[in-house]
């Protein structure tokens, strides 16, 4: 073994030790609060990939779409047509708010979804809900945010697990939150008169 070979192996070594022991420290179980916030995409693609851990975990979850509206998305098609039983998915808007624009009808949707969330987080069945661009809907104020973190750390079951995702996300779901995952926008090709992508953004 040569020497390059030999300080690897040692340092991974020291690595693996420091690790276990840390881990020796983490035994806590809890459902979790998780933020997906930022410019950057891949924020709902981040989370419908935590909705395919759970399926394949056996875990029953639910998906409450605030905003988007009755877009077909590949998520919505696979999980209705071949998870229906596993998942649960709600829509609750009606599109973007540049689409609808009429505030009232938004904020109606929005308290719709926000009444369906707190039923499949209350639900003792659902182990995971995912609340998709809710985000968006509190930035507006469709949503009361004291209201939406009040019920997160109050009434959320105590092993549920709840991902809020969409843009600017509010100071106070931040500091309320287990996980927070910030996305930047580095690069877009829609700068550069690119087209929404199938398959890559919806």
């Amino acid at each position: 073994m040569d020497d390059t070979t030999a300080r690897h192996n040692e340092k991974m070594r020291k690595i693996k030790a420091a690790r276990d022991k840390m881990m020796e420290t983490k035994t806590e179980e809890k459902g979790l609060i998780l933020v997906h916030t930022g410019t950057g995409k891949g924020k709902s693609s981040s989370a419908f990939g935590m909705i395919m851990r759970c399926i394949s975990h056996g875990m029953p979850c639910a998906v409450v779409q605030f905003i988007k509206g009755n877009w077909d998305t590949g998520e919505k098609t696979f999980l209705r047509e071949r998870f229906a039983d596993e998942c649960r998915f709600f829509v609750s808007g009606e599109g973007f708010t540049w689409e609808t624009q009429d505030r009232e009808r938004d904020i109606a949707a929005a308290e719709n979804g926000w009444r369906i969330a707190k039923e499949q987080i209350l639900d003792p069945e659902i182990q995971f809900v995912l609340l998709d661009e809710i985000n968006i809907a509190l930035r507006y104020d469709y949503l009361d945010i004291d209201e939406v973190v009040d019920f997160l750390l109050t009434q959320k079951p105590q092993m549920t697990h709840v991902c809020l995702t969409g843009r600017n996300a509010k100071p106070e779901l931040i500091e309320a939150a287990d996980l927070v995952t910030e996305m930047n926008l580095i690069k877009h090709p829609f700068r550069d008169g690119v087209k929404a992508q199938q398959g890559v953004e919806f």
